[in-house]
């Protein structure tokens, strides 16, 4: 059973090696946990996941492995472990609740019937009294009614499942998900370095535990508060073909504000061009020059810029190819201008992926940023820091 969890675990591309699989079976051995399911669990993760963006994919691969919830790597047969659901049910279940579910028969047998009917059963099924699947009034499945039952999958309806499997708890952080402000605020701690400055100061815990052990009285110890030195310059793209992205620009925006206390931002739209805004409601009456942007921010700040690339490729190539206003300096002057300025510089995309090669702008774009382009989404937003920090 292990090793189909080890073999699982890559072929869902969660990096695993032979020592994590030892270290598991040496702290099985040694019992460092009680035989309890949800200890395992802890206990299995916590040996094989390495990066809290792959956690869904790993509650995924363990509901295959020992619930047989869905045989989404290519299973053909489920099989439910009693032992476990009894486990977990004595614990979170009160008497009455066990009484009430002998309604239809015992729990052995309740579980029994649901074993045979996931081995009898060899395709979808909804509606109906007897096969797993989905509406209905058998007490297995999901989306149905029934007094009692056991959902798979799916979402409640009645609230009336006594045991509800595949419920993972992660499933907000998988690498391939949009972002919220949390996900960004982790994958935005890659971009760090630390320095000590100004008059705040904090408790140096290693410090005090030193000084208060040799004089044997609490000896505190303070030192100067340790802070994020990167220093952040943001260009955000508005308007037009970004307006579906304004919630997941404001959750970017949140989180580098409480990320990096150096952080600077200017509005855009489309391209850059020679002037940008702070205030989207006076862009046209308070404009800061780039050329300002460039001599005031030094080749040492990191440079972010948001944006879908969508657009005319006139705005990029032409003097005077804006939507807005007549640029005298087409928009790749200015892009070149950036890059060498901020050698330090990603591109980030809320656009699918996969839609990117659909727009030449887009392809434009990619080229004069070096292809430093990258999606936001958690595993693209990782690999722009990661970018960023290569670059000093």
């Amino acid at each position: 059973m292990l090793l189909n969890l080890f073999d699982e675990l890559r072929a869902a591309g969660i990096r695993v090696s032979l020592k994590e699989h030892l270290v598991l079976l040496e702290a099985l051995d040694r019992e460092v946990i009680a035989q309890d399911p949800t200890e395992f669990y802890y206990l299995a993760r916590a040996t094989f996941v390495k990066d809290e963006g792959l956690l869904d994919r790993f509650d995924q691969v363990f509901a295959k492995v020992f619930q047989g919830l869905e045989a989404r790597y290519g299973t053909d047969k489920a099989e439910l472990p009693e032992d476990w659901l009894k486990a977990i049910a004595e614990k979170f279940l009160s008497p009455e609740e066990m009484e009430k579910i002998k309604a239809l028969g015992s729990w052995d047998e309740i579980m029994e019937t649901l074993k045979k009917r996931l081995e009898e059963q060899k395709g979808r099924h909804q509606g109906g009294n007897k096969w797993i699947g989905t509406g209905g009034t058998s007490p297995f499945g999901n989306g149905g009614y029934n007094p009692e039952g056991v959902r798979i999958g799916g979402e409640s309806r009645h609230k009336r499942a006594i045991k509800v499997w595949d419920k993972r708890e992660f499933q907000n952080l998988d690498s391939q998900k949009e972002l919220g402000t949390r996900n960004m605020k982790v994958a935005l701690r890659r971009l760090r370095r630390f320095a000590r400055d100004g008059a705040t100061w904090e408790l140096d815990i290693d410090a005090t535990i030193d000084g208060t052990a040799r004089k044997g009285w609490l000896d505190l110890a303070m030192r100067p508060e340790r802070r994020n030195a990167v220093k952040l310059l943001l260009f955000l793209d508005v308007g037009g073909s970004m307006d579906p992205y304004i919630k997941l620009c404001e959750e970017l925006f949140s989180a580098a504000h409480s990320e990096f206390k150096n952080l600077e931002f200017f509005y855009f739209h489309n391209c850059i061009y020679e002037g940008v805004w702070k205030d989207n409601r006076r862009r046209f009456t308070e404009r800061t020059p780039t050329w300002d942007v460039l001599h005031k921010y030094g080749h040492d700040w990191k440079l972010v810029i948001v944006g879908d690339a969508a657009m005319s490729p006139y705005e990029i190539a032409q003097p005077g190819g804006s939507v807005e206003h007549m640029n005298p300096e087409a928009g790749s002057v200015w892009m070149e201008r950036l890059t060498t300025t901020y050698p330090a510089a990603v591109w980030l995309n809320p656009e699918r992926q996969t839609h990117w090669d659909y727009t030449q702008s887009n392809r434009m774009i990619r080229q004069l940023m070096g292809d430093r382009m990258y999606p936001l989404t958690l595993a693209g937003l990782d690999d722009a820091m990661r970018s960023l920090s290569r670059k000093g």
